[in-house]
């Protein structure tokens, strides 16, 4: 007996299952690996864009294969997000939290090393695989680390590292491409991935036991969800190749679309009645949470609508340098990073929904703004509305996640945290199908199809906040959601 408890005492305690959040010692390093993990996974979805040219040279691949170590990860993010946000329900959050990270840190290596596009394509989809199951689970630790009167900070603190992290991965890579080569973009994430995995293991909560258990995890709902959204996915992105002027079958993404739909229905059919399902159809049955994905949904599609015309409005069409785009353009992030805070602050004062709608209402005016501008805008007409994108969608996610999150029972934290990240990469994916139509339709950079993508980005943007106004009437989260 001795001897056991000696050998217990050696092993690396978690903190316990919180009857309403960490100790506040525990609680900030319990953050600061949430912080540093979620950072690491966004950063890298798009940390490798400004690589693709490079990478294309030294590998002697054309930019149509090259694309592919972006959408490698981006797919197995994408399809793996709910299955393993079900398998941090049943076997816990932490533990598929720190699997993830470490399969990132090792996924990173094999990247960094890679010298053919096969292995980095595959080390890019491994990297993928861990990202998700950071992801799937990152807003059901926050959920668990704080007490239920300051969730809303920590959503906050949350939304500001993906709003920072998502912009920042082309400006970082500027500066690490500026002195060595692309494989050092991967450098990073051995020492950092090793680090949130030694701390993780020591601050990151365990679930709260559950309150009955749930069914057995099923593979072939695992089969079909990877199967559905890779189908989807995959005819989204042959539509946008062809729409955008590339090599593509217009037919040949509309039947993998049309089969990504089919499955989809045998899928959701076959979750419908049960108790936990891999695909939430759960949650999706109470009224917020829906009303909240679909304003999330609408956001993401906005933000990419508007992060990817802008680049072209301002290099192509107004002269702008790559350093004066840049700067400017950083007026959006910073506005966020501003007031997502301050949501955070007002959420359980004002309704979520409430403060949702306003944010919303400030983004679609931004982005108005942006598609309505002068022929030859001062750099501040410019800087003004860009702030007013960023502080309105600032507004918007804080509250919206802490909606999403607090509206699921606790024992479905994970399959909320899950339909976080599937929502903002599906809006996203759209909002690049959209632009690609747009600019297929519009060929010509003279300014007018850029306007046409950032007034239907703000279109996309009234749509969000009118999901999230309507949680409003239904009396939703006058509390901030509790």
């Amino acid at each position: 007996m001795d001897r056991l408890k000696t050998e217990s005492a050696r092993q690396p305690v978690a903190a316990p299952a919180p009857a309403d959040g960490l100790a506040t010692p525990l609680r900030r390093q319990s953050m600061l690996v949430i912080i540093l993990g979620i950072a690491l996974a966004v950063l890298d979805s798009s940390i490798m864009n400004l690589a693709l040219p490079d990478i294309g040279r030294e590998l002697n691949v054309s930019a149509a294969h090259a694309v592919w170590v972006v959408n490698a990860y981006q797919l197995a993010t994408l399809v793996l997000l709910l299955p393993l946000a079900a398998l941090g329900d049943r076997l816990g959050y932490r533990r598929v939290y720190l699997v993830g990270m470490g399969l990132f840190a090792i996924a990173s290596v094999a990247a960094m090393l890679a010298r053919s596009l096969e292995t980095l394509i595959l080390a890019r989809a491994l990297q993928g695989l861990g990202a998700a199951g950071v992801m799937s689970v990152n807003a059901a630790l926050v959920r668990l680390t704080f007490p239920r009167s300051q969730l809303g900070r920590g959503m906050a603190i949350n939304s500001v590292v993906v709003a920072t992290a998502s912009m920042a991965g082309p400006t970082i890579a500027a500066g690490i491409l500026s002195v060595a080569s692309w494989p050092w973009l991967f450098a990073m994430n051995l020492p950092l991935g090793l680090f949130v995995c030694w701390l993780g293991r020591r601050a990151l909560p365990t679930n709260p036991p559950a309150e009955s258990k749930g069914p057995r995890f099923s593979v072939l709902d695992v089969i079909l969800n990877v199967t559905m959204f890779t189908l989807l996915f995959l005819g989204g992105e042959q539509l946008g190749v062809r729409m955008g002027g590339g090599q593509s079958s217009l037919a040949g993404g509309l039947v993998l679309l049309g089969i990504g739909l089919l499955v989809g229905v045998v899928y959701v059919r076959r979750q419908w009645h049960l108790a936990a399902p891999m695909f939430p159809v759960d949650l999706l049955r109470i009224p917020v949470f829906a009303l909240s994905m679909g304003a999330s949904v609408s956001a993401f599609c906005a933000q990419m609508l508007g992060f990817l015309a802008m680049p072209y409005l301002l290099l192509e069409v107004l002269g702008y340098s790559h350093l004066k785009a840049g700067m400017v353009i950083t007026a959006w992030p910073l506005a966020t990073v501003v007031f997502a805070p301050i949501a955070g602050r007002l959420i359980g004062r004002f309704q979520d929904g409430l403060l949702g709608g306003i944010g919303m209402a400030l983004f679609a005016a931004g982005l108005l703004a942006l598609g309505l501008m002068p022929d030859h805008p001062a750099d501040w007409n410019v800087m003004w509305r860009m702030a007013l994108c960023g502080a309105g969608f600032g507004l918007f996610q804080s509250p919206n996640n802490h909606t999403i999150v607090s509206s699921a029972p606790l024992h479905r934290s994970g399959a909320a945290s899950g339909m976080l990240g599937t929502a903002r990469l599906t809006g996203q994916t759209l909002g690049a199908v959209l632009l690609a139509a747009i600019f297929a339709i519009w060929p010509q950079h003279d300014g007018f199809a850029e306007s046409v993508a950032l007034c239907l980005a703000a279109g996309s943007a009234v749509i969000a906040g009118c999901c999230s106004s309507l949680r409003i009437t239904r009396g939703a989260n006058a509390r901030g959601g509790h």
